[in-house]
Order: C-alpha cells, then sequence, then structure tokens
C-alpha cells in the first residue's frame, strides 16, 4: 500500500524528491502519513479534496482486496 501512495503522489507532484510516506500500525488498521512539500499541497489535495479523496479510494479499494483497513492522511 505504501508503495500505491508514493507513486500516486510522485507523479502528481512538482518536486517527487520529497514526498514520503510513512506507515503506523493503530487498533483501526494502518495509517499512511503522505508528506509533501508545501508548494506542492494544493497539488496533491485538489480542487475540494477531489483528488485527496480519490488517493483514498484506490488504497482502500487495494486494501479490501488483502481484507485489511487502512487510512491516508496528507500533511506537509
Amino acid at each position: 500500500m505504501k508503495e500505491i501512495v508514493e507513486v500516486i503522489a510522485k507523479a502528481l507532484v512538482r518536486h517527487p524528491e520529497q514526498v514520503r510516506v510513512e506507515a503506523a500500525d493503530d487498533r483501526n488498521g494502518t495509517v499512511y502519513a503522505l508528506r509533501v512539500s508545501p508548494e506542492d499541497m494544493g497539488k496533491v489535495i485538489g480542487k475540494q479534496g477531489r483528488i485527496a479523496k480519490a488517493i483514498r479510494t484506490v488504497v482502500k479499494a487495494a486494501a479490501t482486496r488483502e481484507n485489511k483497513k487502512v487510512n491516508v492522511e496528507i500533511s506537509e
């Protein structure tokens, strides 16, 4: 899952070298923290959060196939 988030984010941003994805397990599943350059935040979030929602949908669909629960958080 981490690789999926990273590949999608790197394709969207202007500074792909600054994309970082960290995974942390909690009681509700796995949380993937996506960190990008402050300049690229708008590109990853999109208008009204549409791109962020699409990223979350893709990752959750992939996780469902493996019977896992995941969440994606986006930050600077």
